[in-house]
């Protein structure tokens, strides 16, 4: 069964079927976070009604890279900061394609930050999942872009000078459609959270909280925790970007003053996504281009043909 003929093939999916027939060995720490995007992942693709077949996950390089290598879909292990990009051209030349893209806090908000803006400027559809656990895990507990001010580590032995990065701002003030934050300690809320993202036509941002037991213990569990769409302490309207911007604010300085704020903090359900704002203009085919390569009476364009028509 190729990618083309599977998509749009209803069916019954099964959670199991996500998961490798030899399943390696996970390789992330006992207590990881990692494991609960992964749980996650498993449980919002059936409900979703996508198969693996159907199901592009582009990953980073870090701990959160190694996710594509315990869920059976398709999978492109990138170079550090680079999922997204790669994602991007993915779904632009196979629209139907689910395209997931995964990174690190120092994958996608230090390596791979100016990538992560513009995707989001430009509205990509897509889901893009940081695992946010403050510290570089896999290369053994350097500072990361969200590592709190005065947090040590073993490149920054008397603290860190710097205040950490706000994702969630950032990402709003970028252009995301949906922006939310969820915890590995809230597993019903991670899989509500990534089948709305998977589901939503834009580019969806998730930042997931992954505590890291091993390189950085000061961030504990991340709880308690609490839902700001269903706290009666936290009301603002999530349609609304200025309401969206001040409590992601609140949100963001009270994470590291010990108070854990999660939910769905911005959705835009009508901004068209960069691949129809293409279209309306004429310069994306409604035909998959991906699609080209599997016949054998299609007439190649060549761009440099393009560039030399109007240079004639």
């Amino acid at each position: 069964m190729s990618t083309f003929s599977a998509i749009g093939d209803e069916r019954e999916i099964d959670r199991d079927e996500y998961t490798p027939s030899v399943e390696p060995q996970p390789t992330w720490c006992p207590g990881c976070g990692d494991f609960s995007v992964l749980k996650a992942l498993k449980q919002a693709l059936p409900e979703v009604g996508r198969t693996p077949e159907e199901t592009l996950l582009c990953t980073g390089i870090g701990c959160s890279g190694k996710l594509n290598s315990y869920l059976d879909t398709y999978g492109f292990h990138t170079i550090h900061g680079r999922s997204l990009p790669v994602a991007r051209a993915a779904k632009l030349a196979n629209p139907d394609l689910e395209v997931i893209a995964a990174g690190g806090d120092g994958d996608g908000y230090g390596i791979g930050g100016n990538h992560f803006v513009h995707t989001a400027r430009e509205n990509h559809d897509m889901t893009y999942i940081v695992f946010n656990n403050e510290i570089f895990g896999l290369t053994k507990g350097q500072t990361s872009p969200t590592s709190p001010k005065g947090h040590k580590s073993k490149t920054q032995p008397s603290g860190s000078a710097k205040e950490p990065i706000k994702p969630l701002s950032m990402s709003l003030n970028a252009g995301a459609s949906y922006v939310a934050r969820t915890a590995a300690v809230n597993p019903n809320q991670a899989k509500e959270i990534i089948t709305e993202a998977i589901e939503h036509d834009g580019f969806a941002h998730v930042d997931f909280l992954t505590q890291c037991p091993t390189w950085n213990k000061d961030a504990r569990q991340y709880v308690p925790y609490i839902d700001v769409n269903e706290s009666d302490d936290y009301e603002f309207d999530k349609t609304d970007r200025v309401e969206a911007a001040e409590m992601m604010r609140e949100t963001e300085e009270s994470l590291y003053e010990g108070e854990v704020l999660t939910g769905r903090f911005y959705v835009d359900e009508d901004r068209p996504s960069y691949g129809e704002e293409k279209q309306a203009i004429g310069e994306m085919p409604d035909e998959p281009l991906a699609e080209r390569y599997w016949d054998d009476d299609y007439e190649w364009e060549r761009s440099h043909d393009m560039f030399l028509d109007k240079h004639a």
